[in-house]
């Protein structure tokens, strides 16, 4: 049976298929099966073994569901002019949906130098060279974006580091964070916006 991604895929590489196109393909797709459909559309399917020295606070790899980042996308809304950084890209199927479905800057920050070599493969072989999968910890960088996606990507230490990086972008320019599976209700200085999917919640930053 032919893979029903080729077609996709082929339009993808040739700078077609974005936006509502897109969205109306993944749609069509049964939600059951829409996480794989888009992994084999975007060559993210595969992620090997995570690394076994971790650091103390950062989570293994798992993909946030596609679900989830077409209500982020849809509803935040994200747009062409919009700085989107995934903390914790993993092989960078958020980084690279995001930028087909906004038009978005699309970038990703990943501790485990496979995940992004394998981000990078992807986005390569699908022709988007604008996205850029950087290897570090998130939790350790200068926040440069308007948009930040943080699907659980760590905890602890880690955590607190980042949200204190995150609050110092802040005062700078406005931002959001897209929490997916992440609750911030008790960091004072971020006000929670809900989503219409109970797993994704927008927070920003308080007036001062």
């Amino acid at each position: 049976m032919e893979d029903p991604t080729l077609g996709a895929r082929a339009r993808i590489c040739a700078g077609g298929l974005r936006g509502g196109a897109l969205r109306e393909l993944l749609l069509s797709v049964p939600a059951r099966e829409r996480d794989g459909f888009v992994d084999a559309l975007l060559g993210t399917e595969a992620a090997p073994d995570d690394a076994p020295d971790l650091p103390r606070g950062a989570v293994p790899y798992l993909p946030a569901r596609v679900d989830d980042v077409l209500v982020a996308v849809e509803e935040l809304p994200l747009g062409p002019e919009d700085e989107f950084v995934d903390l914790g890209a993993g092989v960078g199927r958020v980084v690279l949906l995001a930028h087909l479905l906004s038009g978005a800057r699309c970038s990703g920050v990943e501790i485990q130098p496979q995940l992004v070599l394998d981000a990078r493969a992807a986005a390569r072989r699908l022709g988007l060279d604008e996205t850029m999968f950087v290897q570090g910890d998130a939790s350790a960088l200068e926040i440069e974006a308007s948009v930040l996606f943080m699907y659980a990507p760590f905890n602890g230490e880690m955590l607190r580091r980042a949200l204190a990086r995150i609050e110092a972008a802040s005062r700078l320019r406005p931002l959001v964070v897209c929490a997916v599976d992440l609750a911030l209700d008790d960091v004072p200085w971020l006000s929670a916006t809900p989503s219409s999917s109970p797993s994704v919640v927008f927070y920003r930053p308080r007036a001062q």
